[in-house]
């Protein structure tokens, strides 16, 4: 890492040289009213026609020539006051700003221009504010981040009500989830219906489809990077919600005012609080079946201090657990899960043009099932631990460049399908499963380079590597993205990323459920590749309007499958039951956004291919029939949905007044369903079973999903505050949309089985919510 940053310091010499007559204006830009650092906030100089935008830390730094004349700094941010600033450039300038929320006398939506979608390199990306994420209908009147990511196109859930989510064909552990720069591997409650994003300690979302920054690394399919708030410096204040499910609550203050700051976020389920009550007044009834116990809880903290202008501390945390539990007086069961991590950080300005952020964090997903029946007993569990430690710099030597560059390393380790089990009377017990260890590791440069207002160039290179009971991988992942402007709203934009990813998630479902489990890279299970490379156009429609349309297409190397049959129950072997093999995924995503006025929202359209081969041929060249799918043709996976619409739209009445609705059509999930049946005979069945007859993988088609989700808010102005009463409507028109498909066996009068029929299950019907929101 050393001779790294050397280099690095050698390649600024030639900029620093011809930089003489130039200086740098650099600074922070805060909410007024927190002290919250602000993401993406605008900084431009119109008389020169250049600008800037805050990282994701809210440093800003611009490099411009030296003049003896005033120029105007012009600062923005999303329904902020804008601020100006008149300077004369002689020296360095350090410039901290204070940006006031936006009071409307009359209820005119104003959001921010579109200015960084058109200038920017980056492509693929959406990001998601908190304030128009809880405009939006939610399930249960539970926010859900992630559930507002699949109202994107490129972006689609796993299942019904599932948080799960497949982004342009790659599957659910193709997915990097940060929560400030830590892994989250399991992001859900309840089963995957509720995401661990407490919306109230988020700060800022952004979710990366292709085009990847060379800074993130390790999946294939998309990065979704979230930061936690870092609470209010000025003064203390609060905020929180009463649900039909859930309450949360969330405090925050200042530590030292304007120095540091804490918040503090918490959120809990409390149904078992009522079917405990159930089953205490229905216990005597002599068919009484008692109702399982359900709950989940997660907090999240974080604290930040200041120790001078160039040095800031942040540590941040998370903890969260889901619960389930049933007994009847003979059988108990009991299954837990959950997340844990911590991350410190420290932000070092070493100069104007040189910003630096080290982070320590470390991890931890588990999973444990206890069931008790009688005398026999059994404990089930697994789980990942992480240690991990990373330093990212931003150096920007003049306006044209800005260079970034970095290392992280991730120290693993697994404990997969650990089991113990044996009888209270010791007449027999045994334990099973695996541990290993692995360590990831990755280093990064890339540049940002502006050539003329017209042409920008984004091109890097990240390097990373894998090792694992002694095996080591190592593999170079280029990424380059262009932005060509054509006239003042038009930019045409390409990318393309290879990503690499040593993890694999063993799970069997369509959606990611809290017993799937992560399995590294060894001799055997080689890393997974993707190429993806995307073109698009974008444009702006007047001052309200956003048009984009990109067309991409992946390639997919060391795809894992199971094979037919596969054994995954406490399997100390399990890579053995792994096939091999190549894939490709590609289509057009279509999007329109409204962002001004009264109406706001926004219609995305994709339409999209995925395709798996396993063609049961070894690196020897050797066909094997069982590591073979289909026998060899391409098939589409679980996350091939050929159509994908969402259309979302929020309305401002009146001050008090806000309404929206959202709807979402998919095409029917892939799924393996039987071709016919026989009867199936022996000397040991008094009757016949009718057994089924499966033909090819994923060869059927669910019927397709929709639904519409109505809400309405109204506002309320206490004294103390703001409170809100959200009411919302899921599944509005009571669609029965298909979750999973079964075969019940008809018998005839004898009891002799005859035939087996199709039967569908949908899980919600039309589901209202009533949520009561405050802040003080």
């Amino acid at each position: 890492m050393k001779h790294f940053f050397v280099l690095i310091l050698v390649a600024s010499l030639p900029f620093t040289l011809l930089a003489q007559d130039k200086f740098t204006i650099s600074g922070y830009i805060y909410e007024a009213s927190s002290g919250e650092s602000l993401i993406g906030a605008t900084i431009a100089v119109p008389s020169l026609k250049k600008g800037t935008y805050s990282n994701e830390y809210g440093f800003y730094s611009l490099t411009l020539p030296a003049n003896s004349d005033s120029l105007e700094l012009v600062f923005s941010f999303s329904g902020y006051e804008r601020q100006t600033r008149s300077i004369l450039l002689n020296k360095d300038l350090s410039i901290d700003i204070n940006l006031d929320f936006k009071v409307l006398e009359e209820v005119v939506i104003e959001a921010e221009g579109f200015e960084e979608q058109l200038s920017s390199t980056q492509m693929s990306v959406e990001r998601l504010s908190m304030r128009d994420a809880k405009k939006i209908p939610a399930f249960l009147g539970e926010v859900d981040i992630i559930k507002t990511l699949q109202l994107k196109p490129g972006v689609s859930s796993g299942s019904e009500g599932s948080s799960g989510i497949f982004v342009r064909g790659g599957g659910p552990d193709q997915n990097l989830v940060l929560l400030d720069n830590t892994v989250l591997y399991n992001p859900s409650h309840l089963f995957g219906f509720f995401s661990t994003f407490n919306s109230d300690a988020v700060k800022d979302v952004k979710l990366y489809k292709g085009g990847f920054p060379a800074q993130y690394g390790g999946r294939l399919s998309s990065v979704i990077d979230v930061k936690m708030n870092e609470g209010n410096n000025k003064k203390f204040s609060g905020s929180g919600g009463l649900g039909l499910i859930a309450s949360r609550l969330t405090l925050e203050g200042p530590i030292v005012k304007d120095k540091g700051s804490f918040m503090v976020s918490g959120r809990r389920t409390y149904v078992d609080l009522i079917t405990r009550q159930i089953n205490r007044a229905l216990e005597d009834e002599p068919d009484f079946n008692p109702i399982p116990d359900y709950f989940f809880y997660d907090l999240n903290a974080k604290a930040n201090y200041q120790l001078n202008e160039n040095n800031q501390l942040f540590l941040s945390g998370y903890f969260g657990r889901d619960q389930f539990t049933f007994n009847d007086g003979n059988f108990d069961f009991k299954f837990f899960w959950g997340n844990s991590n911590a991350t410190l950080r420290w932000n070092h300005l070493f100069s104007p043009r040189l910003f630096m952020n080290i982070a320590v964090g470390a991890s931890d997903y588990r999973y444990k099932i206890t069931n008790q029946f009688d005398i026999f007993a059994f404990e089930l569990g697994s789980d990942i631990t992480d240690q991990t430690v990373s330093t990212d710099f931003t150096w920007i030597p003049d306006n044209k460049h800005t260079v970034k560059f970095g290392a992280k390393a991730i120290y693993h380790t697994f404990t997969v399908g650990r089991l113990n089990a044996g009888a209270e009377d010791s007449t027999f017990s045994f334990t099973a499963g695996n541990t290993f260890y692995a360590t990831e590791f990755g280093a990064y440069i890339a540049d940002d380079i502006e050539f003329n207002d017209k042409l920008k160039l984004n091109v890097g290179l990240r390097l990373s590597g894998f090792n694992s009971d002694g095996v080591t991988y190592a593999n170079p992942e280029p990424r380059a993205a262009l932005r060509w402007t054509v006239g003042k709203n038009v930019s045409l934009k390409a990318s393309y990323a290879r990503m690499a990813q040593y993890l694999h998630l063993v799970a069997n479902s369509g959606a990611t459920l809290p017993t799937d489990v992560w399995y590294p890279s060894n001799e055997r299970v080689k890393p997974q590749l993707s190429d993806q490379v995307a073109v698009g156009i974008t444009l702006t429609l007047g001052d309200d309007y956003l048009l984009s349309n990109e067309v991409y297409y992946k390639w997919l190397r060391n795809s894992i499958d199971f094979r037919n049959g596969a054994d995954l129950f406490v399997n100390d072997d399990l890579d053995t039951e792994f096939v091999f093999g190549e894939g490709y995924a590609y289509g057009n995503e279509f999007y329109l956004e409204k962002k001004n006025g009264r109406l706001t929202g926004w219609i995305g359209y994709t339409i999209s291919w995925s395709w798996r081969e396993f063609d049961g041929v070894n690196e020897n060249g050797e066909f094997i029939p069982d590591n073979a799918i289909n026998d060899g043709e391409r098939f589409n996976p679980v996350n091939d949905k050929r159509h994908d619409i969402s259309i979302v739209g929020i309305y401002e009445l009146s001050r008090r007044w806000s309404f929206s609705s959202s709807w979402e059509y998919r095409s029917g999930t892939p799924t393996t369903l039987p071709i016919g049946r026989f009867p199936l005979f022996g000397p040991d069945l008094e009757i016949p079973q009718i057994t089924p007859i499966f033909q090819k993988r994923n060869s059927f088609r669910l019927p397709a999903y929709h639904k519409l989700d109505v809400g309405v808010i109204y506002k309320l102005f206490p004294k103390w505050g703001e409170a809100d009463l959200t009411i919302s409507a899921y599944n509005a028109y009571n669609r029965r949309n298909p979750y999973f498909v079964f075969f019940e066996t008809q018998e005839n009068e004898a009891g002799i089985p005859i035939d087996q029929v199709a039967k569908q299950v949908a899980l919600f019907p039309v589901i209202p919510s009533i949520t009561y929101n405050f802040r003080f």
